[in-house]
């Protein structure tokens, strides 16, 4: 296996000789938070920063493709299991954007085998252009409690909505993926609501709950306003910024975006596509999902 591991580091390293893709994961408590559509709009505004941007995406249903009005026929699991190769199930979306269906690779992660392993190795050193960032849209009901993705990410970023349900339900997943899994930061980025001032409100009275009880430590990663603009972009498929551009929802993700590059990748976490790789298949296959439900 170490060699294996090293085989797989050596090629990680020629491709990307570049500086480290950043790997943020997008996750919620609960539905309805407006989570992959403000992922697929985040992505669209870090394009037009000039980034070339790939989207992870474990959703079956209300995918990030499918907000794109495409049809994503594939997934990743195909490439691991050698039936397709990785530039028959990515997506071209838009510029600069790209989505990859891993519902169904994400669910098999923990049981790979190595010969399984080291064609996922090889589809990402294979792929012809480098992601600048990676965005990960995790799943609500992974078979672990948590996507491995959001813990091998350099960031986790919880998205919660104006809603008491959507805070509760937010608590409770950053609790059990604390206690359970130990991950100790993450970042809130409110959605959904009226102004500045709702949203540092929100992330104030989460962040000090979790912090008065030792759990973690959240970090405010922005908001997105209630926005009818944003509406009518989802209803005809489009990125906000590229139908709206000065919407109030296009001018607070293209403020995300910005913010995004700029957060400080952990001291630990440097090692940018290469630890990532090599961290989730680590993870998927030791981490024990009794804990979360205990």
């Amino acid at each position: 296996m170490a060699e294996c591991h090293g085989d797989q580091a050596d090629g990680l390293r020629r491709l990307f000789g570049r500086e480290p893709p950043r790997i943020v994961t997008f996750a919620a408590g609960s539905i309805g938070v407006g989570k992959s559509i403000l992922v697929a709009n985040l992505a669209a505004s870090l394009a037009r920063q000039g980034k070339e941007v790939l989207i992870l995406d474990e959703n079956i249903k209300n995918n990030i493709a499918s907000y794109y009005g495409a049809l994503a026929r594939h997934d990743l699991l195909q490439v691991i299991y050698r039936e397709k190769v990785l530039n028959e199930v990515l997506l071209t979306v838009a510029p600069g954007v790209r989505v990859l269906p891993a519902a169904r690779a994400v669910k098999k992660l923990g049981k790979l085998s190595l010969h399984q392993q080291e064609a996922l190795i090889e589809s990402i050193t294979g792929m012809e252009h480098p992601a600048d960032v990676i965005l990960v849209d995790a799943s609500l009901d992974h078979p672990l409690g948590f996507s491995p993705l959001g813990l091998a990410a350099h960031d986790t970023v919880i998205v919660i909505s104006a809603t008491s349900a959507s805070i509760t339900d937010a608590y409770a997943l950053i609790k059990k993926v604390s206690l359970g899994y130990s991950r100790k930061n993450f970042r809130i980025l409110v959605n959904k609501v009226r102004g500045l001032e709702e949203a540092e409100a929100i992330h104030g009275n989460i962040a000090q709950v979790t912090h008065s009880r030792g759990l973690a430590r959240l970090e405010y990663a922005g908001f997105v306003p209630l926005d009818v603009h944003l509406r009518q972009a989802a209803r005809l498929c489009q990125p906000v910024l590229g139908l709206f551009p000065d919407a109030p929802s296009a001018k607070a993700y293209r403020t995300i975006a910005s913010d995004l590059l700029n957060w400080p990748l952990p001291g630990n976490e440097a090692g940018g596509l290469e630890q990532f790789v090599q961290q989730l298949l680590h993870l998927s296959q030791h981490i024990d999902p009794i804990a979360i439900y205990a």
